[in-house]
């Protein structure tokens, strides 16, 4: 069996607490230097692609601008458009909502980057139920929870029917798209891309979020805690493509994860422990505990031990935060953790809050990733630094030559777009 190769991205940070913003090195998350310093990097590692998130309004907490949290973002699209022009290979990929957009809209604008690029778009999709979100567009809160993957689907069916409309050789055919979420007709503006469609992208670990990933993504983002838990991820969304007439190579997923070098294993934890304690100050913790206990928990000590009080669920004490699962279970597992290892309410944040981090030297960094991907835990990984905009930089100097030295990475660009990077096929025009 031949060695299966690695898929890597970057995440651009600066947009929450993880961000060790204390750092001297820590630099701007608007400014364009900042993401072009990251892209630029990434391009150097021979990264597949560039991500960046989306935020639409500013998360509150407890009704005040979350000040822990983010400052501000600027909107993806535009930014890719700027460092399509300062990369050559690299993919560029924007999470934008289906919520509260309009699908003609956001196909012309991702076509237009896909041509503006040469091919390395991509279209991280994701949905929102949020009405606090919503009230700052027009139909603000009128999607029920249960209906935005219907609309996403639809979305993006309708997105494609778009991008297919003009032929490959130039012409342009008219469109009309009759739905339950969509009824639009008429003549789609941007000739076909230089992929064919834009890359699509998914994060979702919900059955309906597998689900749709398996019918109509290329990309799925994953949360792993452990080799065994990415087994158990991947064979499951790998089994469900069969049945959309996919094969399992159709689809990679791509958990998100943190990377803490140090020379030795011990200097490496020491580093991890610090960047923990960092992301995690005593304000951080107990707003991060009360996000989960649904109360007001100022009045308890950060360095002491957690509520004696039963958590609730209470959606508005955070908003504009995306919730993941239940906050009442996911509450009482920590207060299970906590009583288990007498932490305090800082030290259980840490521990069990945090997003995953491979730690260690270089060489045992590069054998774990190695190992994921070859056991078939995962495709590839997106990286989230917790530095912006250099947190890359050592990844890229230590980590990607011993990968490539292993053969569990390439060692030049073969393509010009970002499907030839992750070696998808081209898709199938329909109408």
């Amino acid at each position: 069996m031949s060695r299966r190769r690695m898929h890597l991205a970057a995440h651009f940070p600066g947009v929450n607490n993880t961000t060790v913003w204390a750092d001297p090195e820590s630099r701007s998350q608007i400014a364009f230097s900042s993401f072009e310093h990251l892209a630029r990097t990434a391009e150097r590692g021979l990264f597949d692609f560039f991500f960046l998130a989306e935020g639409l309004r500013l998360r509150e907490h407890k009704g005040r601008i979350h000040d822990l949290d983010v400052v501000g973002r600027p909107e993806s699209i535009t930014v890719l458009s700027a460092l399509a022009g300062v990369t050559e290979h690299l993919g560029l990929a924007a999470t934008v909502n289906t919520t509260f957009n309009e699908p003609f809209e956001l196909a012309r604008r991702f076509a237009t980057l896909d041509h503006l690029s040469g091919g390395r778009a991509a279209w991280n999709v994701v949905t929102s139920s949020d009405a606090f979100t919503g009230e700052n567009f027009r139909r603000g809160g009128f999607l029920d929870r249960s209906d935005r993957y219907a609309r996403a689907a639809e979305f993006l069916e309708t997105a494609r029917e778009l991008w297919d409309s003009w032929t490959p050789d130039g012409v342009p055919r008219p469109f009309a798209h009759r739905g339950r979420q969509f009824d639009i007709a008429g003549e789609f503006t941007v000739p076909r891309s230089p992929q064919g469609n834009p890359v699509v992208i998914q994060a979702g670990d919900s059955d309906e979020g597998r689900e749709f990933a398996a019918s109509a993504a290329d990309v799925v983002f994953a949360r792993h805690g452990s080799l065994e838990e990415g087994r158990v991820f991947y064979a499951d969304v790998k089994r469900r493509l069969a049945k959309y007439g996919r094969t399992p190579d159709d689809l990679k997923i791509m958990p998100g994860i943190g990377v803490v070098l140090g020379d030795t294993a011990a200097e490496a934890q020491e580093k991890a422990a610090e960047i923990r304690r960092q992301q995690t100050s005593p304000q951080t913790a107990l707003r991060t505990l009360e996000q989960l206990w649904g109360v007001d928990l100022s009045s308890y000590d950060p360095d002491g031990p957690l509520p004696d009080i039963d958590p609730v669920a209470d959606p508005a004490l955070t908003q504009g935060r995306t919730r993941r699962g239940d906050t009442v279970a996911i509450a009482e597992k920590w207060a299970a953790l906590s009583r288990e290892k007498g932490l305090s309410i800082r030290q259980t944040v840490i521990e069990a809050g945090g997003r995953q981090l491979l730690i260690g030297t270089p060489d045992a960094v590069a054998t774990e990733l190695d190992e994921f991907v070859q056991r078939e835990a995962a495709d590839g990984f997106v990286l989230v630094p917790h530095l912006t905009p250099g947190g890359l930089d050592d990844f890229v100097d230590d980590v990607v030559p011993l990968l490539q030295e292993r053969g569990a990475f390439r060692t030049e660009y073969r393509g010009t777009t970002l499907r030839s990077h992750l070696g998808l096929p081209a898709p199938v025009r329909k109408g």
